[in-house]
């Protein structure tokens, strides 16, 4: 079910949602400099499926920031909202086999349903467990739901997923970036997100359709990018091994955190290459402060 690709290609997704800071940066000059080194291929993909927060100008400052910094990158550079269909089909797929169902529940739902459990079970980004509220719907009342235009996301039946699989998942986390330190085997635990969404009720897919589809579509064969992926990569396993998808090779390198330790990030307004570049930091300086992170980080 796994297969590999021949050459090596290197890509850096970020969501235009707002603007790049020097976690970012980072990432990218670490995949680039990682591509050069093998005479490989970089890719720059932007990820703006949540089209209400997506902003044309985030996406023109993001190619801006990269050139300001020296990099380069292969054209056409994938945009994911021209292809919605590409994640649909891949859905259809797993609807297909039976493995994902309709979630007509908010988020307030669900914390209405665990409130009072301090035992409910937490998925690794904190959030309860999707309790299976819609799981269990006879197909007659989702059938009338969805006829009556209620709007549903999609949820994996991890149950039934894991059980179709026969064998056991996981990948080879790789050391980055010229470390000597040693690889080691992950055994993936996709049951640790519970019934994720895979489909959103606003844009019929999620964050980890796309990735694994467009991954597998881009030939990537090397993910480089933040340690808080980490963990996704249990759910993305997953998803590669139902859709045929080819494994790449994982690294997760380490995250650039601010002076009191959060990780540099746009949710805690981590100030913005654009606005470095107008207090007068110069693509020397940026690349120079960035090698020095690439060295820690090896």
């Amino acid at each position: 079910m796994t297969r590999s690709f021949s050459n090596q290609t290197l890509r850096f997704a970020p969501s235009s949602n707002g603007y790049l800071h020097l976690g970012h940066a980072y990432s990218a000059l670490l995949n680039f400099e990682m591509a050069r080194a093998s005479g490989g291929r970089m890719l720059l993909r932007i990820e703006d499926i949540d089209i209400d927060r997506c902003r044309p100008e985030f996406e023109q400052a993001i190619y801006e920031d990269l050139e300001w910094l020296g990099l380069s990158w292969e054209l056409p550079v994938r945009r994911q909202s021209e292809h919605f269909s590409d994640y649909a089909n891949a859905l259809d797929r797993l609807r297909s086999r039976g493995l994902v169902y309709p979630c007509f529940c908010s988020r307030g739902d669900i914390m209405a349903t665990v409130a009072g459990r301090p035992d409910s079970p937490r998925d690794p980004d904190g959030s309860p467990l999707y309790p299976g509220t819609c799981k269990h719907l006879p197909p007659a009342e989702r059938a009338r739901r969805l006829a009556g235009g209620r709007a549903a996301a999609e949820r994996i039946d991890m149950d039934a997923a894991m059980a179709s699989l026969g064998f056991q998942l996981g990948w080879r986390e790789r050391p980055v970036f010229g470390s000597s330190a040693e690889g080691r085997e992950i055994i993936a635990e996709p049951a640790l997100w519970g019934d994720a969404i895979v489909a959103r009720k606003d844009i019929q897919t999620s964050y980890h359709i796309a990735v694994v589809v467009d991954d597998a579509l881009q030939g990537v064969t090397d993910v480089v990018r933040g340690e808080d992926l980490f963990m996704a990569t249990h759910l993305h396993r997953l998803l590669q091994a139902l859709l045929d998808l080819p494994e790449p090779r994982y690294r997760h390198h380490r995250l650039l955190r601010d002076a009191s330790g959060h990780k540099l990030s746009k949710s805690l307004r981590a100030k913005s290459l654009r606005a470095l570049r107008q207090e007068g930091l110069s693509p020397e300086a940026a690349r120079k402060l960035l090698g020095g992170e690439l060295i820690a980080a090896s």
